[in-house]
């Protein structure tokens, strides 16, 4: 859809016996004036079935319900539904067309049992694989109650994380609710957005349809996106080392640059820009260089323990917003390799403490993060440690193709002299018998 032709809000909300009004503008043009125009409902198998349109078609169900009022000078059409039930939420087209795959914008509707306690709809864009930041208002500031974030939907509010520990499985490793501050407010920062993500939420204290839960979000995540697909796991082995790279906005201006662990909806600081180090981390993490050109930051981890696995976070922080990307370590008790002999690497750990030693021109860049020294396969999305120098590294192909090599230049020798034994071993007898025969002949 070209939104510069039609537009319209992306989210709409009512609820159980209410109505909605949803407005499209469209170009004044000959040909938008006098098209058709039509509301329909996106079924599951992907089709958009007809709700009503200024053919004079009225979905059965919807009939004295559901109404549609074309004003083409003004460039606007509005279609107004009431009686609203539960499972008129759902994905909507308001379009122009003969068909329901023409010119067209998609809303979602959401459909509550009671939306009386609901306050404004606050709307924040996100870009797909980046991440968002959500300011959710100060409530009881002296409460110890749990902090939540859930998704609107028919059935009410759907819980995706609280500060209990609880959190939906799509939501591992990417979603944090920071501590209240002593304003009473805190953020939702969510990362690797997807497109399912969009949708109408909502952030409180207590419980999910209590007093302070009031605040709404719509979060749209564009489909288009500038940044790349990268990898989400990241793998060492014990006693060994490795680094990764944390990118931001070059042009922004960040107070902060950190690196924190992730669990349960919660993030606890380990290493920032500024030289702070966690205590049970001193002497084997460090943000050892920044880039402000490249807007990018390098984090280094040595002597690796089994318990170092786990989710950790990057971020950069600007007042109230964050840009965060996350990654899953994985350690192993020895050096691995992948399944395929031509993107491996084999790697002994090494113990090096000097920074150069994890720097390779094995390197790929990645927003959000930069796996560095090692090989990163598409199929697993592994990364190995680097070796330091003088600690041999050969890949299983390359020891293959050099014993080959190696039988080749053999053959030369070994042949010859294999045939020349054939023939000793044939000749001999043969000329002995021969012999034999002309003196008992003779």
């Amino acid at each position: 859809p070209v939104s510069s032709t039609l537009y319209g809000p992306r989210f709409l909300m009512g609820e159980v016996g209410g109505s909605v009004t949803h407005q499209c503008f469209y170009s004044i043009t000959p040909a938008n004036k006098h098209d058709r125009k039509y509301w329909c409902k996106i079924a599951r198998s992907g089709i958009c079935y007809t709700v009503i349109s200024t053919t004079g078609y009225t979905l059965k169900s919807h009939v004295g319900r559901v109404s549609l009022e074309d004003t083409p000078q003004n460039g606007t059409f509005a279609v107004t539904m009431t009686e609203l039930k539960k499972n008129d939420t759902g994905t909507y087209r308001c379009g122009i067309g003969t068909t329901n795959r023409d010119l067209y914008v998609s809303l979602t509707l959401t459909v509550l049992a009671d939306a009386s306690d609901l306050g404004p709809t606050e709307l924040i864009h996100g870009e797909l694989r980046g991440s968002v930041t959500i300011l959710c208002p100060p409530g009881d500031t002296h409460s110890i109650e749990k902090r939540f974030w859930c998704k609107l939907g028919r059935n009410g509010c759907a819980l995706i994380a609280d500060t209990n520990g609880y959190v939906g499985k799509s939501y591992q490793g990417r979603i944090f609710i920071t501590p209240q501050e002593s304003s009473g407010a805190f953020k939702i920062l969510i990362n690797d957005l997807k497109k399912e993500d969009s949708g109408l939420y909502r952030c409180g204290t207590g419980r999910l349809s209590g007093p302070d839960s009031r605040r709404v979000v719509a979060l749209q995540v564009t489909a288009a996106s500038t940044l790349p697909k990268r990898p989400k796991f990241l793998s060492g082995t014990v006693g060994g080392s490795l680094s990764f790279k944390c990118h931001h906005d070059p042009k922004g201006n960040y107070e902060k640059k950190y690196l924190c662990r992730w669990k349960a909806a919660r993030c606890a600081p380990l290493a920032d820009a500024d030289g702070f180090v966690h205590e049970s981390y001193k002497g084997r993490i460090q943000i050892a260089s920044s880039n402000q050109e490249n807007g990018s930051y390098t984090v280094v981890m040595r002597h690796l323990r089994e318990e170092d696995a786990g989710w950790y976070w990057c971020g950069a922080k600007n007042g109230h917003t964050e840009h965060t990307s996350s990654v899953k370590l994985h350690i192993h008790k020895e050096a691995c390799t992948s399944q395929d002999p031509e993107t491996s690497t084999l790697v002994k750990p090494t113990l090096s403490s000097s920074p150069a030693a994890y720097s390779t021109p094995a390197q790929r860049s990645i927003t959000g993060l930069t796996y560095t020294a090692g090989t990163v396969t598409e199929s697993t999305s592994t990364l190995l440690p680097a070796a330091a120098p003088g600690t041999s590294v050969t890949s299983p192909g390359k020891i293959y193709h050099e014993s080959s090599s190696g039988e080749s230049r053999l053959l030369p020798v070994v042949l010859p002299a294999l045939i020349l034994l054939i023939f000793i071993t044939i000749t001999i007898p043969a000329l002995t018998k021969i012999k034999l025969q002309k003196e008992t002949g003779k």
